[in-house]
């Protein structure tokens, strides 16, 4: 599907590419099909290495399409209770990268989240034969043994080296022409997305013999859902640690030298958040005002939080819902549809409700 790829560029947080015009389906086909050269140079933003990469594969800019899709679809749930909830990405390229050029916690996990999705979705190509350039891990062959004994690598082993080894060389582009502390934080979160990914591939096995007896076993190694790979880095957001540059430049010391150092599957960041509490372009804020609020919560998405103590709307909506379902023998469900009055609660906009910039 062609027209998948028209949002792929400027979504892409890590390529950096803000300002890149809508990518027709037809221009995109055109170039796919065509010359290589002519569509991956008028893509604006690229580094040489990327655009390099981008002749070289133009197949995988597909793939890499997806991966977009996936990270942002996980990155707008992890968020789906705080204040900042990821939706920037909708609303426009500039806000986005106002988040990322702050070196926060929100910017550590996007990077993370969207190297991880890269990963994932080049990896499954792999799988899948949609790039010339790989296939399933060749290293996966012959007999092997495992605590429930001995068994032959079959199937097809999702090649998780080379779709790491390709995010990396695609992704971290960018960050290695600066040698800035920033550039340092991405390429840290980056490694850590990947890690991710790895972290939760996983055996699976068939049985063969009689009456699947297990007498011989056929295994390969398969990625989990990409949502492991989500929950696994939001509980690293949430453990996160702030850190600054060392003396010679060449790595991070934390800020606090109450916490522990940071290791390779840890995300770093710079600059405590903002609090996302009103409009602001300057560090890539929507603010709360019509956020839905849970009136009974304790945490995040509680109105009071949510909100940020400037009060909330209630409104009466009618909605319908299944209720008084029933199994039926054999095998279907049946439920009946019931008219539901609940009550929604909206975050009270500030009094200047307006953009706020200090540019």
């Amino acid at each position: 599907n062609m027209n998948f790829l028209s949002g792929i560029w400027w979504s892409l947080p890590l390529v950096l590419v803000w300002a890149t015009p809508p990518v027709t389906s037809s221009w995109w086909y055109m170039g796919a099909v065509g010359s290589s050269r002519v569509m991956c140079d008028n893509v604006p933003g690229l580094v040489s290495r990327q655009r390099q990469l981008c002749r070289r594969h133009p197949e995988a800019m597909l793939s890499i399409g997806r991966g977009v899709a996936a990270w942002t679809a996980e990155c707008q749930y992890q968020f789906r209770r705080h204040r900042w909830d990821c939706n920037a990405l909708e609303r426009g390229q500039r806000l986005i990268g106002r988040v990322l050029l702050r070196s926060s916690r929100e910017s550590a996990f996007v990077h993370a989240i969207s190297s991880a999705g890269v990963v994932f979705a080049i990896t499954r190509a792999c799988s899948q034969g949609e790039l010339k350039s790989c296939s399933c891990d060749p290293k996966k062959k012959g007999s092997a043994k495992d605590s429930k004994g001995h068994f032959d690598w079959g199937g097809c082993s999702d090649n998780i080296d080379y779709g790491i080894k390709f995010a990396r060389a695609f992704v971290d582009a960018k960050e290695r022409k600066g040698k800035d502390a920033r550039a340092l934080m991405n390429l840290h979160n980056n490694r850590a997305g990947r890690k991710a990914v790895k972290r939760f591939l996983k055996q699976e096995c068939k049985c063969h013999g009689v009456s699947g007896s297990c007498t011989l076993r056929t295994c390969w190694l398969a990625m989990a859902d990409f949502r492991k790979t989500g929950d696994y880095l939001w509980k690293k957001y949430n453990g996160a640690i702030q850190v600054v540059m060392n003396q010679d430049g060449t790595g991070f010391t934390v800020a606090n030298k109450k916490f522990k150092k940071p290791t390779k599957n840890d995300l770093v960041y710079f600059e405590s958040s903002p609090d996302y509490c009103i409009r602001d372009r300057d560090v890539g804020s929507l603010g709360t005002a019509g956020r839905v609020c849970n009136q009974t919560s304790r945490g995040m998405d509680s109105c009071e939080v949510m909100c940020c103590g400037r009060g909330y709307d209630t409104s009466r909506v009618s909605r319908m819902t299944k209720c008084e379902c029933k199994f039926h023998w054999c095998c279907a469900v049946r439920c009946q549809d019931c008219l539901e009055v609940v009550d929604i609660h909206t975050c009270k906009a500030p009094k200047s409700a307006g953009w706020i910039s200090r540019t």
